[in-house]
């Protein structure tokens, strides 16, 4: 299984990202997956989550009502879509099957 995130990078607040994490060996149709978030100092923290066969979503109160997790089954990609950025969104951000995980990718928020 190989999970590679891309699409991070510098924002300013209040702006927009998009986060893509592209599946290999691991359908995401069918499957769990979530974006992860670590932050310098900090625990790495659960943002977003997708049960593939129900459709449901899950999200960190903290990112409640501007991330989108997402799915495209023909690309095997998950997405998470982040608006109205914040400083404090500034993180690592991985995606995870659990257990497998990407080696992430940095958002920077200033």
């Amino acid at each position: 299984v190989q999970l590679v995130e891309s699409g991070g990078g510098s924002a300013q607040a209040g702006g927009s990202l998009r986060l893509s994490c592209a599946a290999s060996g691991y359908s995401v149709s069918t499957g769990y997956m979530a974006w992860f978030r670590q932050a310098p100092g900090k625990e790495r923290e659960g943002v977003a989550r997708i049960y593939t066969g129900s459709g449901n979503t899950y999200y960190a109160d903290s990112v409640k009502g501007r991330f989108t997790i997402s799915r495209d089954n023909a690309k095997n990609t998950v997405y998470l879509q982040m608006n109205s950025l914040k400083p404090e969104d500034t993180a690592h951000y991985y995606c995870t099957n659990l257990p497998d995980w990407g080696q992430g990718t940095q958002v920077t928020v200033s």
